[in-house]
């Protein structure tokens, strides 16, 4: 099977709206074609380079650089991609990034109030916060790599670091942070060895007040 014919076989079996990513085509074309994956690359982009000109596919639209997706027509004009899943790929999938700011007290019930945009801490931004137009979302670099080991952590003391600079309006915003440590099985001494090497001494301060609040009901994590 040529590689036109592969792709538009892998292309033919996304979902509408799904971003389709040409870095991920070319891995699956660098898997089963044993290309390295420079090779692989080229291959793919010329491949898709001659899909679009000849129409072959024709629901399918550029979005960006290294980014397409499959269309339909609607009552309404044609769908476009879907921009959560965007922002997933580009700066949350495979632990390389999480929400935080105002955006993330808001999802776990410490502010009603609604962000007019949402952060993201992702190892995409190298040096400080930059804004995505078209996603409408802004995204800066962690205190350290997110990884899958660090990541629940890493947040859930981006949410106390970011207590006093958001509108928080609930009666008692640690006790709701003890208890999501709890439910999500968050161990203190991880929590404490990542906030004392990169988050400010405040920090720890808040910490240590969040774990006093389920001491009296006995369920501080061991």
């Amino acid at each position: 099977m040529t590689y036109i014919r592969f792709i538009k076989d892998y292309i033919n079996k996304q979902p509408v709206t799904i971003p389709i990513c040409v870095a991920e085509i070319s891995k699956t074309i660098e898997k089963n074609y044993s290309l390295p994956l420079d090779k692989a690359a080229a291959a793919t982009s010329v491949a898709i380079k001659r899909i679009m000109d000849q129409k072959a596919i024709p629901e399918l639209r550029f979005y960006q650089k290294g980014i397409y997706y499959k269309t339909i027509e609607t009552a309404f004009g044609e769908m476009g991609i879907d921009k959560e899943k965007l922002i997933a790929y580009k700066y949350i999938d495979h632990y390389q990034g999480y929400e935080t700011g105002a955006g993330l007290l808001h999802k776990l019930g410490l502010t009603t109030q609604m962000p007019n945009e949402r952060l993201i801490a992702t190892n995409a931004a190298r040096d400080c916060v930059r804004h995505d137009k078209k996603l409408n979302i802004s995204f800066c670099p962690p205190k350290t790599e997110i990884n899958k080991t660090n990541k629940a952590y890493m947040q859930i003391l981006d949410a106390i670091e970011y207590l006093d600079k958001a509108p928080v309006d609930v009666e008692d915003p640690y006790l709701i942070i003890a208890e999501y440590i709890k439910k999500n099985d968050l161990k203190y001494e991880i929590l404490l060895s990542i906030a004392d090497t990169y988050y400010s001494p405040k920090t720890i301060l808040q910490l240590a007040h969040t774990a006093g609040k389920l001491v009296g009901k006995n369920e501080v994590a061991s």
